[in-house]
């Protein structure tokens, strides 16, 4: 288990710089983009009053309704703003919260396995509990070196630890492995998700969410990290 872990806060701050500028000019840009919408309808109303037919004036519905438009525009802009600064504040919150991740081991979705030193981490998910699990774990060329049996397991997720031993015993070179999984709940197969391992090295803050490098496995969206060892 992974126990490395990293201060926050500068990181933390670095988010706060970032996504201040950028939520300051989204701000002005609403604002900016409003006040030319009522400036425009003003001076379009005053003209049409100046260039009217004395013995036709406007219609006071008619005014009545485009004044009506003009607030429903208004508060259209002025929900979008609320909405944008909402998402920019979430989108904060949840890097900065990430960050603590950085430095730590998570579990992802995916098949590799690394052996180092006599050690690897890897993982299941199941969505239904299982009467039995088999793990295989495969070699770069595709011949079995580790078969484990389970036994039954409930729904969740399921870290894994393999020491390198093989089936005959002997210890396996370190380096990169697959691992597949078979569950079986009342004679039929039952569903079940390999996760593997890697280190959080950074995290991205972005309009859709934070982004997290997990090494060599890649970058994950937050909701992709299965678990955090």
């Amino acid at each position: 288990m992974v126990t490395a872990t990293q201060d926050s806060g500068s990181a933390a701050s670095v988010y706060a710089a970032l996504n201040a500028s950028s939520s300051s000019a989204g701000k002005n840009s609403s604002v900016t983009s409003t006040a030319n919408t009522q400036d425009r309808f003003l001076k379009l109303l005053v003209t049409q009053m100046k260039n009217q037919d004395p013995l036709n004036p406007m219609d006071n519905a008619q005014v009545t309704s485009q004044m009506a438009q003009l607030s429903t525009v208004t508060g259209i802009d002025k929900l979008n703003a609320a909405l944008a600064a909402l998402n920019s504040s979430m989108s904060l919150g949840q890097a900065t919260s990430a960050s603590s991740m950085i430095g730590r081991g998570a579990l992802v979705a995916g098949t590799s396995l690394h052996l180092s030193g006599g050690q690897a981490i890897g993982g299941l998910e199941l969505t239904q509990p299982a009467d039995s699990l088999t793990v295989t774990i495969k070699d770069s060329t595709g011949a079995v070196v580790q078969t484990m049996n389970l036994g039954a397991q409930s729904v969740g997720v399921l870290p894994l630890a393999w020491d390198g031993k093989t089936d005959t015993g002997a210890t396996a070179a370190d380096g990169a492995y697959s691992i597949s999984a078979q569950a079986v709940l009342s004679g039929n197969k039952s569903a079940v998700t390999t996760l593997s391992y890697g280190t959080v090295n950074a995290v991205t803050p972005g309009t859709t969410g934070a982004t997290l490098n997990v090494g060599q496995l890649g970058n994950f969206a937050l909701s992709a990290i299965k678990q955090v060892l």
